[in-house]
């Protein structure tokens, strides 16, 4: 695959991804219609979508973000790779947490904003702040940042693992097994560990299968492994623990990113848009934006059932309308904050 079509692939895949994670926070029925049958109605079809079809998008970010990181890897690069992420990572999560925390308590202090956010008056406190720029405690999709960061620091033992074949599968294998059983590691999600080791796994001694060009042969096998995945999802594994997620679960959420890449010819997908290639910051600032439509909506619009499942199916054209005018005034008229914000990309 040539590299210019690899990089446009990765950007469309990373859209999608990203679409699709604003649909996993969009869920609005029973904000919007109460404790009643109808509410529910409508918010097992939203939960079919954001459960059930969405849920793949995390564990796709997971397996690219790894992916990169460990294309073309050595550890002479280690000190070069964990500077670029810094960058693109690291002070954006400080950066984001920190807003969303200060928006929080400047909001909870305005009387129209305060019904809205319905979380009382948010403290403002330095050991506040500092447990909300850590731990995420005001911006929650950042879990995936900080479970990304962990996993970039541990970068080097998994690169240990994953250079061999042998290392490599048994990481692998005893991760799995670990989620089967419903075990668990202090800080870091054995699921996102998973996910991130099969990208390192891929890159290191994948890399040609996985960025070969698209043939019948590959969509024949991206047919195979989505279905498999979709078999895999619902089964029930004797003597299995369930603990956060089922290990099936987790095969299906890596089987059906893993297929789609095999699935698309991207010799036939077009060169990206500019307002496509927002995604980190779609990513960072779609929570407030969904929180904003839905508690606002509910609030001024009337209890009728089409109202909230329009919204919620409408959500991502929304908030990547919104996120990439932002984005343009902030990189037209306020650089080194959107810089900041956007990890440099």
């Amino acid at each position: 695959m040539e590299e210019r079509r690899f990089r446009n692939k990765i950007t469309w895949f990373t859209f999608f991804f990203s679409v699709l994670v604003i649909w996993v926070h969009s869920y609005n029925a029973v904000l919007f219609l109460g404790n009643t049958r109808t509410a529910y109605e409508v918010d097992a079809l939203e939960r079919f979508l954001g459960d059930q079809v969405a849920q793949i998008a995390v564990p796709g970010f997971f397996l690219i973000s790894s992916y990169l990181f460990f294309r073309n890897f050595t550890m002479d690069r280690l000190w070069i790779k964990w500077n670029s992420r810094i960058r693109s990572v690291l002070v954006p999560y400080i950066v984001w947490n920190l807003l969303y925390y200060l928006g929080y308590v400047i909001g909870s202090r305005l009387p129209v904003a305060s019904d809205i956010i319905g979380k009382g008056k948010i403290p403002f406190h330095f050991t506040v702040a500092a447990d909300a720029v850590l731990y995420y405690t005001y911006n929650y999709v950042f879990w995936y940042l900080n479970q990304l960061i962990i996993l970039i620091v541990l970068a080097p033992v998994i690169y240990l693992f994953v250079r061999q074949w042998l290392s490599g599968v048994l990481l692998l294998t005893v991760t799995l097994a670990a989620i089967y059983i419903g075990a668990s590691l202090p800080l870091l999600n054995l699921d996102a560990l998973f996910y991130y080791s099969f990208g390192a796994f891929a890159a290191v001694l994948g890399r040609t299968i996985a960025e070969k060009s698209w043939n019948r042969r590959r969509f024949l096998a991206g047919l195979i492994i989505v279905a498999a995945g979709l078999l895999i999802k619902d089964l029930d594994l004797p003597g299995s623990i369930k603990g956060e997620v089922a290990a099936t679960t987790v095969i299906y959420r890596l089987f059906i990113p893993v297929g789609l890449w095999f699935l698309v010819p991207e010799q036939h997908l077009e060169n990206t848009k500019d307002w496509m290639k927002q995604n980190f910051f779609l990513y960072a600032v779609h929570f407030a934006m969904v929180r904003l439509i839905n508690k606002t909506g509910a609030l001024l619009l009337p209890a009728f059932p089409p109202l909230p499942l329009g919204i919620f199916l409408f959500m991502p054209v929304l908030c990547v309308i919104f996120s990439y005018w932002a984005g343009l005034f902030l990189h037209r008229y306020l650089p080194v904050l959107w810089n900041l914000l956007n990890g440099g990309r």
